[in-house]
């Protein structure tokens, strides 16, 4: 049975709070601003970039840090070593088969919905070299440079950059070492439990400047491109976003109810973050949050710091759906019939070049190019069709993601028989009872 007395409940406290301190509510009407400044005032709109830009790039310093901490103290506290590899696996098993799905929901929903059918656009009127920096990235993304660069240059190189397969690699070795050593290891490890009360009290900080951060982002993404660029294309947008919402009610919502537990009340309990992440646009300024708020719902740490990591570079629910669908809309759209073998070589391609895609802002982009840049039926130009709405694309692709890795978590601890279904359904049914990071209690077993 875990330990949940780390989690401290006071729910009156937090319903007496004034309803302008309740951040998803700050980060509702940063949104709102935001549209409303980047659709009057373009201009002064695309100037607000700084602010998303630095906000993201503060929650991506303090990732590394949560990252090692959470895993290093979770695997040096377990007493069964094997469990570490069981665990990885059944992440690993459960990541490839719905990461296959939504490629291949994507695939369906093209082929019924066929959004790209009748624009009957030429492909030599299409201009490359808007995307050429896209597709000289997507190059440089090859599935054996992807598992070589896993592997750091030093130990502890990962805790100064921004790879976070490489810290995760570093903290699961350095992890299995402390624990290997036995007593000798055991100041190093309270130490390190003692040193993530003041980086969650960190990581509470720095999310009290996520309106400021949503703000600037929201307005330089309708500033720069306008909702106007939507409509052109809005039957592509609406296409995603709909598969997208059906595959977390209906697919994730299946997967919760089998594992009983509601995909409603999850969302429900991680609202603040995917607010942030819907004004973003990236779902790892909301990692740091999502990896304390699944183990404070009973998640245990050991599995938390393997399958969150884990999950952004291989479980990209949103990020897979749009590949498919965006492949088949180019191709419909430059009228450019692909036969079921040609479409299932495009499954294939996918299903390798999407697992070295980020949970960052135009990775799926990048992806997609590398995708296209293997299959020469639809030329890699078609692109630029999609270039103009692919950041509210990037929204949903984030914000779908996110949730998955939410469900993922879950499915994984029940699976492994080490979920404490009690302290789940307390959290979900009263998600008030948990209090954020800010008060700088990091959850401990």
């Amino acid at each position: 049975m875990l330990n949940v007395d780390h989690i401290e409940v006071n729910p009156q406290a937090q319903k007496a709070a004034p309803w302008y301190k309740i951040l998803y509510v700050q980060v509702i009407v940063a949104i709102v601003l935001g549209i409303a400044l980047g659709q009057f005032y373009p201009q002064l709109g695309e100037q607000m970039k700084p602010l998303g830009d630095a906000f993201i790039k503060l929650v991506k310093m303090i990732i590394a840090p949560v990252i090692f901490l959470t895993v290093v103290t979770g695997i040096a506290g377990m007493t069964n070593m094997k469990s570490v590899g069981r665990v990885a696996g059944k992440a690993m098993i459960y990541f490839i088969t719905f990461s296959t799905l939504a490629l291949v929901v994507g695939l369906i929903v093209a082929n019924t919905v066929q959004p790209g059918t009748g624009l009957h656009i030429d492909p030599k009127s299409l201009d490359g070299s808007k995307v050429s920096s896209y597709v000289s990235k997507a190059h440089d993304t090859t599935l054996t440079g992807f598992l070589l660069n896993i592997i750091p240059d030093t130990l502890v190189s990962p805790l100064v950059g921004n790879d976070i397969l490489q810290v995760l690699f570093v903290a699961i070795l350095f992890g299995i070492a402390l624990a290997s050593v036995g007593d000798m290891g055991r100041p190093v490890f309270e130490f390190l439990e003692s040193f993530s009360v003041p980086v969650f009290k960190l990581v509470g900080i720095l999310m009290k400047f996520a309106p400021i951060g949503a703000f600037g982002a929201m307005a330089f993404t309708i500033g720069k491109y306008g909702i106007k660029s939507v409509g052109n294309l809005a039957m592509l947008v609406a296409t995603f976003y709909i598969t997208s919402l059906l595959f977390v009610l209906v697919v994730l919502g299946a997967v919760a109810y089998f594992n009983r537990f509601s995909i409603l009340k999850l969302i429900r309990y991680l609202k603040d973050e995917l607010l942030l992440v819907l004004g973003t646009s990236s779902s790892e300024s909301a990692l740091p949050a999502l990896m304390y708020k699944m183990e404070a719902a009973g998640c245990p740490k050991p599995v938390v710091g393997l399958v969150v990591p884990m999950g952004y570079s291989f479980n990209l629910d949103g990020t897979n759906i749009y590949m498919t669908l965006a492949a088949l809309f180019i191709a419909q759209a430059l009228d450019i019939p692909l036969t079921l073998q040609q479409q299932v070589i495009l499954l294939l391609v996918a299903m390798l070049s999407s697992k070295g895609a980020a949970g960052v802002t135009g990775a799926g982009f990048i992806t997609l190019a590398a995708t296209l840049a293997v299959v020469p039926d639809v030329p890699v130009a078609g692109m630029t069709l999609i270039l103009g709405i692919d950041r509210f694309m990037s929204e949903c692709r984030s914000l779908t993601n996110f949730v998955g890795n939410a469900v993922a978590t879950v499915v994984v601890s029940r699976w492994d028989g080490q979920l404490d279904a009690e302290r789940l359904n307390t959290v979900l049914g009263d998600p008030s009872s948990v209090k954020a990071p800010q008060h700088g209690r990091a959850p401990v077993h």
